[in-house]
């Protein structure tokens, strides 16, 4: 298993948050498996960025960025150097530090 380290976040973690997540499990998943409820509102298919994460440590084991989930990406608040979406972000075998920006863009939630 793999640590999962999440930065306190005022509305999905205050505290911060631990988890083991499988590798091979997108950060995405391992978050929502361990209670950390990060918006995803595409359903996981890469094709929004409300699952935006920062990777803090540990970016360099993960799954390489694909052209689509660059171009998602360039739509982010706060994007970073090691930004990913967490819903195509696949955990190997080495600990992780992830941070939830304090915003997403949701378009379905600001509407709705």
């Amino acid at each position: 298993m793999t640590k999962l380290t999440v930065l306190p976040h005022p509305e999905y973690a205050p505290a911060g948050n631990a988890i083991n997540a499988a590798p091979g499990t997108t950060i995405c998943d391992a978050l929502l498996d361990h209670g950390v409820d990060i918006e995803h509102a595409c359903g996981k298919v890469g094709a929004c960025t409300t699952c935006h994460v920062i990777v803090q440590a540990g970016f360099d084991s993960l799954n390489e960025v694909d052209d689509n989930e660059e171009d998602m990406l360039d739509r982010a608040w706060g994007l970073q150097p090691h930004s990913r979406l967490s819903c195509r972000a696949i955990v190997a075998d080495v600990d992780l530090v992830v941070e939830i920006p304090r915003y997403s863009l949701n378009l379905a939630k600001e509407v709705g």
